[in-house]
């Protein structure tokens, strides 16, 4: 990802992973959240036989199970993630409710942390670049007087102070922690240290060695001391930056120690909190869709969505028609655009390709197929 809030340079494939956050234990496959986060959604009615069938005496069986067909959903969900659920488990239940065949998010959040989790399904995996690569806005509480080994309030405490910091000490200290700077990633991430994550070095009792890597902090405002104890913070940041890593750096300066109480990401890209949506609403409006009543498009935004950083490009049918086969096509006529870059092409108001125009061609880099039940719901303006 850029640090800036526009399209990356190039159409690469989607990073291992967000180093926005930590990343949660296990990793592995996608597994359901927890029961007490979704209703179960209605079986398939019985498909043959009767309802109540005698078994043999004495014989035991296997009650039967019913799956539902996997379908090709497109789109994206802005997730409100609950506190307490890992990222993996909340991409499982999406991929759950809307019973699709391949999903993915744009970004880890902490089981510790809530908020905007954007997650894509179907084509829509392929923009995931163009979220990852957007700014990141947080609020998070900075509780003072501890530091702890995983920066945050699920760690083991590592470090204490009786200080406590004023307005004034934290104020003038924020202009040192924006801009671009130099950040130590916490012990506790995703980083990998010769083939293994930092984590699980971690988890086993090393201490590892993470160098410092520049990240952008684009803004940094303290917004509330409820106590002698607590600050309130709302960072706007780039790529690559751990939230954890600037509170403990923060209380290191002050001389208090400190690590994050609360953390809620509020924006990520061009996804505002407008956007985002509860578990429990998306399940609402998958029962009322199993029920016939709406359809489970409006909770979808369009593929995209995601691309609203770069150019949009109209074609022509017969173009269109080479682009999907993975032909690059010339720009022709005196209207036609002069500029190089990315691009993402449509016809008629449908998302074909995205391109890379170079030397009056536009060559297509990632072609989408948006056959079967696509996004219909609007972008929210405002933040």
């Amino acid at each position: 990802m850029s640090n800036e809030s526009r399209a990356p340079n190039s159409l690469a494939s989607p990073p291992e992973g967000e180093a926005g956050e930590r990343s949660e234990p296990g990793g592995g496959s996608p597994s359901l959240a927890p029961h007490s986060q979704l209703t179960p959604l209605p079986d398939p009615p019985p498909q043959g036989g009767r309802e109540d069938s005698q078994q043999p005496t004495g014989k035991k069986t296997k009650q039967q199970q019913f799956r539902r067909e996997k379908r090709d959903v497109h789109g994206w969900i802005v997730l409100d993630k609950p506190v307490g659920m890992t990222s993996t488990q909340a991409v499982g239940a999406i991929k759950r409710l809307f019973s699709c065949k391949r999903a993915g998010h744009a970004g880890t959040l902490d089981p510790l942390a809530s908020g905007a989790l954007p997650i894509a399904l179907g084509e829509a995996t392929k923009t995931v670049p163009f979220v990852m690569d957007g700014r990141k806005t947080y609020s998070f509480t900075v509780h003072w007087g501890e530091e702890r080994d995983t920066d945050d309030a699920d760690g083991r405490v590592t470090a204490t102070s009786d200080m406590r910091p004023d307005r004034a000490a934290i104020e003038a200290l924020l202009p040192d922690y924006t801009g671009t700077i130099s950040q130590v990633p916490p012990q506790y991430s995703a980083i990998k240290v010769e083939g293994e994550r930092a984590y699980d070095l971690a988890r086993d009792g090393e201490t590892v060695d993470l160098q410092a890597r520049p990240v952008d902090i684009h803004r940094l405002e303290l917004v509330g001391m409820p106590d002698a104890d607590t600050a309130l913070f709302e960072a706007e940041c780039g790529k690559g930056t751990y939230v954890r890593s600037l509170a403990r750096d923060i209380g290191r300066a002050l001389g208090c120690f400190g690590h994050i109480k609360a953390l809620r990401r509020e924006a990520v890209g061009t996804f505002s909190k407008n956007d985002m949506i509860s578990l429990e609403q998306l399940t609402a409006m998958c029962h009322r869709a199993t029920a016939g009543e709406g359809s489970l498009a409006d909770a979808l935004l369009p593929v995209e969505t995601a691309l609203d950083d770069i150019p949009a490009l109209a074609v022509a049918r017969a173009d269109a028609a080479r682009l999907q086969r993975g032909q690059a096509v010339l720009l022709r006529g005196r209207d036609a655009p002069i500029f190089r870059g990315p691009v993402y092409v449509t016809v008629s108001g449908q998302l074909v390709a995205l391109a890379e125009v170079d030397r009056g061609e536009i060559v297509p880099k990632r072609v989408f197929n948006l056959a079967g039940l696509v996004g219909s719901r609007s972008l929210k303006k405002g933040r």
